[in-house]
Parts: C-alpha cells; structure tokens; sequence
C-alpha cells in the first residue's frame, strides 16, 4: 500500500520534513518513490514555504490510491485538496477506572453542597 507521509530532516532541535508518497512498509526516513512537498514548522503559520505542495503530483497520487498520514492529510484539507477527516473518538485508557470515577463524583457532590450552619467554629481576631 502506498502512504503519503512525511519524513525528518535537519538538525537536531532544528525538524525539516519532507512531504513523500512511499510504500507504507518502508522506514520513515527510508526509501521513498517521490518528494511531494515540504513542511517547516519553525516557520509561523502565516509564513508562504511553511507548507509547500505539488497539488498536480498529490492528485495523482490520490488518484492511484495512495493514502495520506492524518497530519499530511490535515494539509491536504487546509489546501482544500480533499475533505477534512472526521475526528477520531479519544480513547477511554487514560481516564480512572470506574470506582476511582465514582469517589470523584462522591467527592464533587459533597463539595458542592452548602455546609451545614452552626457546625463551624468563627475564628476570632485578636
């Protein structure tokens, strides 16, 4: 399968990347069939070379088959070149499980209720 993806150039703390079409089982930074474009993300978002494409080349990579990585297609859709994907649902794996779930629900609720009135003590200036 063909993936059109990005890979690393530059220095180190400096990335560079290259937008290519490459068979999805090759090394990131490996083989590649052709260059499509680049991508510095050091540059501000306005700036013209942040994000530069061969929409002609794309297209007919799409055309073919080729499918893009979601940040590569996440250009694609600003560049308006195909329609923007819809957002993956976040996985529940970082969330406490379901008891640790139900003290914090215990101890919001006993937060958010009024205290009772005559049960404090008033701290006295002296």
């Amino acid at each position: 399968m063909l993936a059109i993806r990005m890979t690393r150039h530059g220095a180190k703390k400096r990335p560079f990347f290259h937008i290519v079409v490459a068979d999805s089982r090759s090394p990131r930074d490996g083989r590649f069939i052709e260059k499509l474009g680049t991508y510095n993300p050091l540059l501000p978002r306005e700036h013209a070379q942040r994000i530069t494409l061969d929409k002609e080349r794309i297209a007919h990579w799409l055309k073919v088959g080729a499918q893009p990585s979601d940040r590569v297609a996440k250009f694609l859709s600003q560049a308006e070149m195909m329609k923007p994907r819809e957002r993956r649902e976040q996985t529940k794996k970082p969330q406490p499980r379901a008891k640790a779930q139900e003290r914090m629900k215990a101890a919001a609720t006993a937060a958010a209720a009024p205290p009772a009135e005559g049960g404090e003590k008033e701290a006295v200036a002296s």
